[in-house]
């Protein structure tokens, strides 16, 4: 890490001193411009960790709510649990941002409801619905993976189904999914820069709009990436440090 930062110092200098295409003195923390850039472009990590966490808690509430009639043995019951996820999945994300932002509060002001959606929450309801049905999936898979004896172990004690749910089946199942639950959220997290295309200020709104500014989309755009190459970095750190935590418990 120190060589790294060491050999990131040496460029963001070396731009300063030359007439070459280096500028990297557009993010040279030593200057006071470098300095003014990089704090612009940290202020965009609020709004990136805001939107996602809001968007990845409401896409697992979703994705569960999808998931439970999608494994019923009523065909009629699951039918409207696999037209949902087979229909989201289907639609890229960024023309569902469109929709949403522009296309949703038209539709909503037909039926006589008046609705302003924002950028932030035009960007939460996409990403959420857009994540909800890999989620549902995810959940599908990781409950169908716990063994049917516990179930009929349940109903012979008396639990009911949303009891057995609660207190047998997904406690086990949220171990199993944990995983590929933090992918889906470091998903979000990098697709939450399409949010930049209706105006809301996270990381790549910023980053966008420094380069028109200052002219160095290389320079610039290397830090973004660096940004979020550390949030995710975090947010790996996170779920291990849960799993573990998790196994620990389960093993007690």
């Amino acid at each position: 890490m120190k060589k790294f930062l060491a050999l990131f110092s040496l460029l963001a200098l070396s731009g300063c001193g030359t007439s070459g295409t280096w500028g990297w003195y557009v993010i040279d923390p030593t200057t006071t411009q470098g300095w003014n850039n990089i704090t612009f472009l940290l202020n965009g990590f609020g709004a990136t960790i805001l939107l996602s966490v809001i968007a990845a808690v409401m896409s697992m509430v979703i994705g569960l709510l999808v998931a439970l009639p999608g494994m019923s043995d009523n065909r009629w019951i699951r039918l409207p649990s696999r037209i949902y996820i087979e229909f989201v999945r289907a639609i890229p994300l960024l023309p569902m941002l469109f929709w949403v932002f522009y296309g949703l509060p038209v539709v909503l002001k037909s039926m006589g409801i008046s609705v302003s959606i924002d950028a932030f929450w035009g960007a939460i309801i996409t990403l959420a619905i857009s994540d909800s049905a890999f989620t549902a999936e995810i959940y599908r898979s990781g409950i169908q993976s716990i063994a049917r004896g516990q179930t009929e172990a349940a109903k012979t004690i008396g639990l009911t189904y949303s009891q057995t749910m609660r207190y047998v089946i997904l406690p086990q199942a949220i171990r199993r999914i944990l995983p590929p639950l933090a992918n889906q959220f470091i998903y979000i997290v990098k697709m939450s820069a399409f949010a930049s295309v209706i105006g809301m200020q996270e990381l790549t709104r910023r980053a966008n709009e420094l380069v028109v500014t200052e002219y160095r989309p290389l320079e610039i755009y290397t830090l973004l990436i660096l940004e979020y190459l550390v949030l995710v970095l975090i947010i790996s750190f996170f779920v291990r440090w849960l799993e573990r935590k998790m196994g620990a418990d389960e093993s007690r």
